[in-house]
C-alpha cells in the first residue's frame, strides 16, 4: 500500500545509524610486488575514523562478505596529515620484501610492517620520533633500497612556517634521510626512473595550488640536493610558462620516457617528454575527480606489455581508454575505449593491473552501487566483479534515486550569460506518495574545494534525503574540476561570487521546472561549500534555510589562521584587497541574513577552524536570527567518527523540519536560539 504522506516526513530505512553501521571508505589500491596481493585502506567511522591497510581474501568474503583481512595492527591508524589531506600514507618495499611502509597517525612517523612474520613482529619506526616530521608520496628505489618521499618538517611552530622537501628514506633502522630536492614552498610525486638514475618530481611555489601553475623537474640522483635557481642539477621538463598545471608524472618501464599530464591545451591531458603535443588529445580532464588535494593521485598507468591505461568522465560515466605507445616520438596508436557496454560500473578509478596485465582493479560504484573494490577482465570484457564493498547495507531499489545531469544558465562574474552543470536526485520512496503538494523541499548541496566536484556515485548522505522526500540537487558550480580549464578558471578572483550565484540559478532552474518548492529551498555545504552556503544565504534571497558544515564565515580570519597548504589559495579566488575580503565574508554583512542556519564544526580543525563557526554563531544569535551549533570533539576537517556523522544528518533533518514546519519521525532534539 502507498501512504499519501507531505514531502519530507516519510520514513525511510536508510538512517543514519544504517549509514555508518555498515559503512567502511575505500581508497588506494596497491598490488603487493612480493605476493601479486590486493590490499586497500578502509576509513572506519566506527572505530573512530581509525584508517587501516586490508587484504583481499575470498575466503573473507564468503564467510562476512567483507571480502578483506586486516593487515595493519589494530592500534595503528594508517594516516598521513602532509598538506592536512594526506593521501600517498602507503609505500611497499621491493619484490621479495614482504614490507609495508605507512605514515601512523598519532605520530606521523613512518612505520615498517612485516607481512607475515614468522615471529609476529610489530611494526617498527624507521624515522625519528617527536612529531617534527610527516611523511607522504612514498616510492621504493630499489637500487638504494630507499624509499623516496615527500617530507613536511614542522620544527617550526606555526603551521605556515612548514618546511616542505623530497628526501630519500633509509629503511635500515638508522633514522637517516638524504634531501633530494628542498627550497620551493611545495612538492608532489617524487618518481623515480626505472634504472634509478633519475629522480622525477612536481614543485610549485606560493601562491599557486596545484591546478593552477606547478613545474616538473628532473634530476639525476647522484646530484641531488638544494634547488636554486643558479643551479642547472633540476631540469624543468614542463610548466615553464608558469600558468600550467603539471601533475602526474610516471616514467614508463620500459622505454623509461617520462609521462605527464598538462592542462597546457585547456583540458588535462597526458603528455611525454616536454613535447607539445599530447599523445591523447581529447576535449576531457585526465587525472581524476579532484587532482591535487590528495598526494599519491595517478589516474593513468602502464600494462605489463607497455600499453598506457588512463580514465576520464564524459557525461557523467567514467571511460577507460587503453592504447599503444611505442612510438616515443609520436601520438598514441591502436585507441581502445571501454565503458559501461563493456561490463564497467559507471564510476570508478584508482587502477592497479595485475602481474599479467589482462586483470585490472580499481574501484567503482554507481548511483545505486555502494563504492566497491572490482575486478574486470581487459581481453574478455565481461561485467566487473565485485571483490569487496564499501557497505554492507543493501537497500531497495524503490529507495533510491537515480540522479540526472542538468545544464541551467547562469552569468560569470562579469555578467556574461554562461551554463552550469549539477546533478538533480528526485524523491524517491515508493511506499509514498504526495498529492497535497505540488513541489518537494529543494535540498541543494555545494561542494567542497572550491577546486574539487561532485560525482554520481552512491551517497548515503543523499539518499537520506530523497527516500524522506525531499529533492537533491548537487551543483558543480563554475570553478569545479571535470569540465576543462576554462571551467576550473572561473573561480579566479570571483570566489564568493561565481559559486553563489550558480547555487541559486541551479535551485531557480528546478523552480521554474516545477521540481522545487521555491518556499522550502535549502542549502547544504562543507569548507569552501560551507562559505557558499553562508554567502548564498547572506547575499542572496534565494534560500530560506541553510546548513554549514565547518564553512568558512570570515574569509580574513580564514588567510589568517589556515595552514601552510591553502594559505595563499585565497589570493587566486579573491585577491589581495582587504577590502574585497570584507565585502566578500558573511560574518560581515549578517545584518542582510534572515534566515534560520545551522552550524556544525569539528573542535580541533586546523583548516577552517572552530573560531569561524563560534564567530558566525554569537553573531547571527546577537541579531536574534535562528541558529544552532553543534561542536564535534577530536573531529577535524570532516567527520570520521560514526557518532559525529550520525548526530550532523540527524540535526541537519531536525533543523529544517522545525524551519519549514515539517512533521520529521523521531526528530532529535536541537537547541535552536531565536526561533
Amino acid at each position: 500500500m502507498v501512504t499519501d504522506s507531505p514531502f519530507g516526513t516519510w520514513t525511510s530505512p536508510i538512517t543514519s545509524k544504517a549509514i555508518t553501521a555498515g559503512s567502511v571508505g575505500i581508497g588506494s589500491l596497491h598490488i603487493d610486488p612480493s605476493s601479486g596481493d590486493l590490499l586497500w585502506i578502509e576509513g572506519r567511522p566506527q572505530e573512530g575514523g581509525r584508517y587501516v591497510i586490508c587484504k583481499y581474501d575470498p575466503d573473507a568474503r564468503i564467510s562476512s562478505e567483507r571480502g578483506a583481512v586486516d593487515v595493519s595492527p589494530k592500534e595503528s591508524n594508517v594516516r598521513t596529515r602532509v598538506h592536512e589531506y594526506g593521501g600517498g600514507a602507503v609505500t611497499f618495499g621491493g619484490k621479495g620484501s614482504k614490507e609495508i611502509y605507512y605514515s601512523e597517525f598519532a605520530t606521523q612517523r613512518l612505520m615498517k610492517l612485516v607481512q607475515d612474520s614468522p615471529d609476529g613482529s610489530e611494526p617498527t619506526p624507521v624515522t625519528p620520533d617527536g612529531n617534527r616530521f610527516r611523511f607522504a608520496d612514498g616510492v621504493w628505489e630499489p637500487s638504494t633500497l630507499r624509499l623516496m618521499m615527500v617530507r613536511e618538517d614542522h620544527l617550526e611552530p606555526h603551521p605556515k612556517d612548514v618546511v616542505n622537501q623530497i628526501v630519500a628514506v633509509s629503511v635500515d633502522g638508522s633514522e637517516s634521510m638524504e634531501v633530494l630536492a628542498t627550497g620551493n614552498d611545495f612538492y608532489a610525486a617524487p618518481r623515480p626512473s626505472p634504472d634509478g638514475t633519475k629522480l622525477a618530481y612536481i614543485t610549485w611555489n606560493h601562491p599557486n595550488m596545484p591546478w593552477d601553475a606547478t613545474e616538473l623537474r628532473v634530476t639525476q640522483l647522484a646530484d641531488a640536493g638544494a634547488f636554486t635557481d643558479e643551479t642547472d642539477k633540476h631540469d624543468l621538463i614542463a610548466g615553464e610558462d608558469g600558468d600550467t598545471s603539471i601533475i602526474q608524472p610516471l616514467w614508463h618501464p620500459q622505454t623509461s620516457d617520462l609521462y605527464y599530464i598538462s592542462d597546457q591545451s585547456g583540458y588535462w591531458n597526458i603528455y611525454r617528454n616536454g613535447t607539445s603535443a599530447s599523445i591523447l588529445p581529447l576535449n576531457f580532464d585526465f587525472g581524476g575527480r579532484a587532482p591535487g588535494w590528495q598526494l599519491g593521485q595517478q589516474g593513468y598507468g602502464f600494462l605489463p606489455d607497455g600499453k598506457i591505461y588512463a580514465t576520464y568522465t564524459k557525461d557523467g560515466e567514467t571511460k577507460l581508454i587503453v592504447a599503444s605507445v611505442a612510438d616515443s616520438d609520436g601520438p598514441a596508436t591502436n585507441i581502445e575505449e571501454y565503458g559501461t557496454e563493456h561490463g564497467l560500473p559507471p564510476q570508478f578509478g584508482g587502477i592497479v593491473p595485475s602481474a599479467s596485465g589482462d586483470t585490472l582493479y580499481f574501484i567503482g560504484g554507481s548511483s545505486s552501487i555502494p563504492t566497491s573494490v572490482y575486478s574486470w577482465s581487459l581481453s574478455q570484457c565481461g561485467p566487473a566483479i565485485q571483490l569487496a564493498s564499501s557497505s554492507s547495507l543493501k537497500f531497495s531499489d524503490n529507495v533510491i534515486s537515480v540522479p540526472r545531469q542538468v545544464e541551467f544558465p547562469t552569468t560569470d562574474s562579469e555578467g556574461k550569460a554562461k551554463t552550469a552543470f549539477g546533478y538533480y536526485y528526485p524523491p524517491q520512496n515508493k511506499a509514498y506518495q504526495c498529492t497535497m503538494e505540488k513541489a518537494p523541499p529543494l535540498l541543494v548541496k555545494a561542494h567542497g574545494g572550491p577546486t574539487a566536484c561532485t560525482s554520481t556515485s552512491f551517497n548515503p548522505a543523499i539518499q537520506f534525503w530523497t527516500s524522506r522526500g525531499f529533492a537533491v540537487l548537487d551543483v558543480d558550480y563554475g570553478g569545479s574540476t571535470g569540465y576543462g580549464r576554462e571551467y576550473r578558471r572561473r573561480l579566479r578572483n570571483s570566489w564568493g561570487i561565481v559559486d553563489i550565484d550558480d547555487v541559486c540559478a541551479g535551485a531557480q532552474y528546478l523552480v521554474k521546472e516545477g521540481l522545487a518548492d521555491p518556499e522550502r529551498l535549502c542549502i547544504d555545504g562543507g569548507s569552501a561549500g560551507g562559505y557558499t552556503t553562508l554567502g548564498a544565504l547572506t547575499f542572496k534571497d534565494v534560500f530560506t534555510a541553510g546548513c554549514s558544515l565547518y564553512g568558512i564565515g570570515d574569509l580574513t580570519a580564514l588567510a589568517g589562521d589556515t595552514h601552510k597548504f591553502e594559505s595563499r589559495y585565497l589570493d587566486g579566488l579573491i585577491g589581495k584587497d582587504e577590502a574585497i575580503y570584507k565585502d566578500r565574508s558573511p560574518i560581515e554583512h549578517v545584518d542582510s541574513l534572515s534566515c534560520p542556519v545551522l552550524l556544525l564544526q569539528g573542535d580541533e580543525d586546523k583548516i577552517v577552524p572552530p573560531n569561524q563557526a563560534e564567530m558566525m554563531f554569537s553573531t547571527l544569535k546577537n541579531k536574534g536570527i535562528p541558529s544552532c551549533i553543534r561542536l564535534y570533539k577530536g573531529e577535524q576537517h570532516g567527520f570520521r567518527k560514526a557518532e559525529n556523522i550520525e548526530d550532523a544528518l540527524d540535526s541537519e533533518l531536525a533543523f529544517f523540519g522545525r524551519v519549514y514546519g515539517i512533521d520529521v519521525p523521531d526528530a532529535v532534539q536541537l537547541d535552536i536560539v531565536n526561533l
